[in-house]
């Protein structure tokens, strides 16, 4: 029996580009792997760097160590990025890199390897996420103060205009601010007003040729976060969509309606995923990609998925291979993309886009009367707010006013076949970095000295100048000069920054629940003779401070006195802190997969220096066995995400003080 018909047959909707955000070890490794999801029907790169190329260090740097190829690929020289790409046809491949800070530089490399192979710059697909700010508010890899780190993200977007015309040098980046906390009031306008600063900064360089602008806001694109209210989520793409249309007519004057459409790329949410009941991560995923491939007209351009197990590690293939495949069912099994906007004439959809929109300029308005993004990054203001944001979202769940399967409702559980079988995570080999480390120095040693140290020469004084900084480094790419090379280089001329942690002194009016706990940490005060101290750190390159952030605003709404000066702190800084603040207990916060080396090298420095009778506890996704292996190495407790109840933890420390203060 036919289908009734529906009208005049239309076309069928070209899908989304597929994508997973992949690479880990080294580049010969996610080589291998990209060519096998390309295989299988990816679309599209998405380059996972480690926290050194992020942040500028050479693999060999002190600060590197533990961290070498544990959340990305580690890219230390144009040797590295073209065993990155190799059988990969650079000319046909559409490939977006996650680098802020060190955008240029990964972009000179890119470029320097397309010369090299003779591809022209204008057949270069892809995009640099390049976006500073949201790095101050959450993710943590920025290096240089917010002028300059803003000069360096209008030099790529100026460089990309003029010789990429196919590369979007800019992904206004919302999605860490929602894993970190905002609303979707704050992810519109704080994402919004971030790039009318972009556009500010490029615009005041008098760079761009008179009615040209339309090109540079044109290439403007987003990465966006979706998460498990599906239809906030999807109401919030369409209220991105117009906002950013009204913004670019009547801000900038664009013109042509296609340089002002709403172009943006997705990762759906990894804070809605749980280390419990792993196995319904897949469910969550699948709905929240719906949230942004339902609504044609607020459609993403690209997708890329988290796998089911990322609350417990590092992904495998063959996990990555699960979200891919949710991908390409929904685009080809299903007849979605055969109509056109299914939500479009939908009251309740029209009223919730209205009040999004309408919340968010009154944001907007605020931001710009601090002064613009900049400004409310540099007084606090944006990061205060998420942390408050994110300190509701916690607690609402500890509650149990917002619901989450298998934490705090339906606990019961079968035990789960895949997350309890061997090998259930990729784990990066310990031989990786010390093999990375010796490329590295044979790639110093093979190179033309006197052409590596011109070149940094001339990166100098494009800095001083304030010339584009693209062309020179494609020089010093070609040349061979290392990432920490070129950071050191950018850092001689520009320093470096320490964002505002948004964590205030004073403890919170509301205490609800807090009571005993508060009774408790008087107790053992007066006990010690004084205020309980807790000294948080962050010791190596990881940047995601959301879970200490967390940690901090409770222990001091508790009534302890607390210690944090924010992430990326060396081992040797953590224990002169603790010396110095007298502290009674300390607490590390790790996400990197770097946990091991860092905690023992802490441990070791606290033993040293004869304070190996203050107790050190330990917060991130660390797998059982190097829970144990820590404990052993005399840590006092190890927290993961599946302890989500921060009281708990809370009584905790202050059970843990209070024993060995007897």
């Amino acid at each position: 029996m036919s289908e009734p018909s529906t009208g005049a047959a239309r076309a069928r909707d070209k899908p989304w580009i597929f994508r997973t955000y992949a690479g880990h070890s080294n580049a010969r490794d996610s080589n291998a792997l990209y060519r096998k999801n390309l295989a299988k029907g990816q679309t599209g790169l998405s380059v996972a760097f480690d926290l050194p190329t992020q942040t500028g260090y050479d693999s060999d740097h002190p600060l590197a160590k533990g961290e070498v190829g544990k959340v990305g690929v580690p890219i230390s020289h144009l040797g590295d990025m073209r065993t990155l790409f190799e059988q990969i046809p650079l000319g046909e491949m559409n490939t977006s890199m996650t680098i802020n800070a060190t955008a240029a530089w990964l972009l000179a490399l890119y470029v320097a390897l397309a010369d090299e192979q003779g591809v022209a710059r204008e057949k270069l697909q892809g995009t640099t996420q390049n976006d500073i700010i949201k790095e101050y508010l959450s993710r943590g890899t920025y290096v240089f103060p917010p002028a300059p780190s803003m000069r360096l993200t209008k030099d790529v977007i100026l460089f990309t205009t003029r010789e990429m015309p196919k590369w979007n040098p800019i992904n206004v980046c919302s999605y860490h601010l929602q894993e970190a906390g905002a609303t979707p009031v704050q992810e519109l306008a704080f994402a919004l007003a971030t790039a009318i600063a972009v556009l500010d900064t490029v615009q005041a360089s008098g760079a761009v040729e008179r009615g040209a602008f339309g090109e540079v806001v044109g290439r403007i694109s987003f990465f966006v976060n979706a998460g498990l209210r599906f239809i906030t989520e999807l109401c919030k793409m369409r209220a991105f969509a117009e906002l950013w249309d009204e913004i670019t007519a009547e801000r900038y004057g664009v013109n042509d309606p296609k340089q002002r459409l709403f172009r943006y790329g997705v990762q759906v949410n990894s804070l809605a995923l749980t280390e419990q009941q792993p196995e319904n991560n897949v469910t969550r995923i699948l709905i929240e990609m719906l949230a942004v491939t339902l609504s044609k007209s607020a459609r993403a351009r690209a997708v890329q998925l988290p796998a089911w197990n990322e609350a417990l590690g590092l992904p495998r293939p063959w996990d990555q291979q699960w979200s891919l495949r949710m991908q390409q069912i929904l685009a080809y099994e299903t007849d979605l993309l055969e109509y056109g906007d299914i939500f479009d004439g939908a009251p309740a959809i029209a009223e919730k886009v209205e009040r999004l929109k309408r919340e968010a300029k009154e944001e907007l308005a605020h931001i710009d009367a601090l002064g613009g993004a900049i400004a409310a990054v540099e007084h606090g203001y944006m990061k205060q707010q998420l942390v408050e944001s994110n300190t509701r979202r916690v607690e609402a769940i500890e509650r149990g006013e917002q619901i989450v399967v298998g934490v705090n409702r339906y606990m019961e559980s079968e035990s789960s076949p895949l997350a309890g079988a061997a090998d259930a995570i990729l784990t990066v080999s310990p031989q990786a970095e010390a093999e990375q480390i010796e490329r590295l120095k044979a790639w110093r040693s093979a190179r033309d000295q006197k052409a590596a140290s011109a070149a940094l020469k001339e990166l100098r004084t494009a800095a001083r100048e304030n010339r584009n900084i693209v062309p020179p480094s494609i020089v010093c790419a070609k040349a061979g000069v290392t990432t920490g090379e070129w950071g050191f280089a950018l850092r001689e001329s520009f320093g470096e920054y320490r964002a505002p942690t948004g964590v205030g002194r004073a403890p919170r009016n509301e205490t609800v629940g807090l009571d005993d706990l508060r009774a408790e940490v008087e107790r053992v005060s007066r006990k010690l003779g004084r205020r309980l101290t807790f000294v948080l750190g962050k010791p190596g390159l990881d940047g995601h401070s959301n879970g200490a952030e967390q940690i901090a605003v409770r222990a001091r709404d508790a009534g302890m006195e607390v210690v944090y000066d924010g992430i990326r702190l060396t081992p040797a800084e953590i224990v002169e802190a603790a010396r110095e603040q007298g502290a009674h207990v300390l607490g590390l916060s790790i996400l990197s997969g770097s946990h091991v080396p860092l905690v023992k090298d802490v441990v070791a420095r606290m033993k040293s220096a004869g304070l190996d009778d203050i107790p050190v506890i330990v917060g991130g996704i660390i797998p059982a066995e190097d829970a144990q292996a820590l404990q052993q190495a005399g840590v006092a407790a190890v927290y993961t995400p599946k302890d989500f109840e921060l009281n708990r933890i809370m009584a905790d420390i202050v059970r843990i003080v209070d024993r060995t203060a007897a």
